[in-house]
């Protein structure tokens, strides 16, 4: 497929410290490059979700049909894989969440006749079922690159708390009071990071290290809603916040007191959803005909 290039930014990144009154320095982010799967207007969206230590992005394409597939990008020779449905998908519905080093990759498909979500992981070419015991709905978000993965689960009873896979064992566990939790993203020390929503239906951040322990509310001071997405092996965190007038921000990690906030240029939203240890962040922003394109981007610290 033909790539569309555009100019390289270099974007300072404006701080914010909501949790101590001391200014650090600004760090930067280069938009490498922008993108659509197929050019745009074969498709209504291309939202990169991840991106591995080997710099290729997995996704998720909605269609003009409004069917919604994954697809895999290779950012160093600017290739797409064909898009890919899980062979089990009946409600044209596969998400591509998930990609590790090894090019494994991980998210879910709808089961069109009780419409239940399945996770699936991919060890090209064959896909293999991912269902937590006892849960409805299995919806893994990511993979590190020993092939532990997280997401999340709902069970029948309604409560929809986060999981994590280390050495196929699987342990759920949900932020205090949350009415779900999300685990979108593990490094190789098994720190994980994601967002839940609370009782009053607001995102906020978390993290979660190798021994359980969580760091909760993480949010955007005067933001209505902020999302952790990814993580890399230096615990550095993209994401997403909203802000009081319903617009949505990307936003770069740190730590809880550091904060960087990001909008790509003459967009109407940005999100950043994944990071390698590289510094190379994916995600997506939407343009004035509400069109999402992919974006590559480079952190510099």
């Amino acid at each position: 497929m033909k790539l569309k290039n555009r100019l390289v930014y270099i974007l300072a990144i404006l701080i914010t410290t909501p949790l101590v009154g001391t200014v650090a320095p600004a760090a930067t982010i280069q938009v490498l490059r922008v993108f659509d799967y197929g050019g745009h207007p074969n498709v209504a969206a291309t939202l990169p979700q991840k991106v591995s230590d080997q710099s290729d992005i997995v996704g998720t394409v909605i269609n003009l049909d409004l069917t919604v597939q994954g697809f895999l990008y290779k950012i160093r020779d600017g290739r797409f894989s064909s898009k890919f449905s899980d062979p089990n998908d009946t409600g044209n519905f596969t998400q591509g969440r998930g990609i590790n080093i090894h090019r494994h990759m991980v998210g879910e498909y709808l089961n069109g006749s009780d419409g239940t979500y399945h996770g699936y992981i991919v060890k090209h070419p064959s896909f293999f079922d991912i269902d937590v015991a006892g849960a409805t709905d299995t919806i893994p978000l990511g993979i590190n690159n020993d092939g532990s993965f997280v997401g999340t689960v709902k069970f029948s009873d309604g409560t929809q708390p986060a999981f994590v896979s280390l050495l196929q064992i699987v342990t759920t566990f949900a932020v205090p009071d949350a009415k779900a939790t999300f685990a979108c993203q593990l490094n190789a020390s098994n720190e994980i990071i994601g967002y839940y929503i609370d009782a009053n239906e607001i995102n906020h951040g978390y993290t979660r290290d190798s021994a359980g322990n969580l760091t909760f509310p993480i949010d955007v001071p005067g933001s209505t809603g902020t999302m952790l997405l990814g993580n890399n092996d230096s615990n550095w965190g993209v994401g997403s916040y909203t802000d009081a007038s319903g617009v949505t921000h990307g936003l770069y990690f740190i730590t809880p007191d550091n904060i960087l906030t990001f909008d790509y240029p003459g967009a109407t939203s940005t999100s950043l959803t994944g990071i390698n240890r590289l510094g190379i962040v994916c995600g997506y922003y939407y343009d004035a005909e509400g069109i999402a394109h992919g974006l590559v981007a480079k952190v510099s610290p």
